[in-house]
């Protein structure tokens, strides 16, 4: 299985993000206890804290530590079936099968984008770079 990793250095920086984010969610709880909010109010900080809270944690796990998370994982043909295509490709069975749309022969991915392009072409549409 390949995965595609965050970087350390947009890791750190959600840490610290998260870190303030924390912050002002004690400066919430605090200042609406202070204030006489309803208590929902109050603790929409809690949760606030709690959910910032975490994230500093993968954050923090993420900039420093060997293994890291992964944003996403890719898998090859046989290696991990995904739950989710077990059931798409059920409820395609009990629908009625669909004409065939005439499609391009080849069809291309531009390498630094991801947009389809056509074999032939020579840039891409959407960023414009050589292919």
């Amino acid at each position: 299985m390949r995965s595609v990793k965050p970087g350390r250095g947009p890791s750190l920086q959600g840490a610290i993000g998260s870190i303030f984010a924390v912050v002002f969610g004690i400066f919430w709880m605090v200042s609406a206890a202070k204030m006489g909010a309803p208590t929902p109010f109050v603790l929409m900080g809690l949760v606030f804290v709690v959910i910032a809270g975490s994230n500093v944690i993968v954050s923090l796990m993420n900039a420093t530590g060997e293994n890291r998370f992964s944003l996403y994982d890719i898998t090859e043909e046989g290696e991990e079936p995904d739950p989710l295509e077990e059931v798409l490709n059920k409820k395609e069975k009990t629908t009625e099968p669909k004409e065939e749309e005439e499609r391009p022969t080849e069809t291309a991915f531009c390498p630094y984008c991801g947009a389809k392009a056509e074999k032939d072409y020579a840039f891409c549409r959407s960023c414009g770079k050589k292919l």
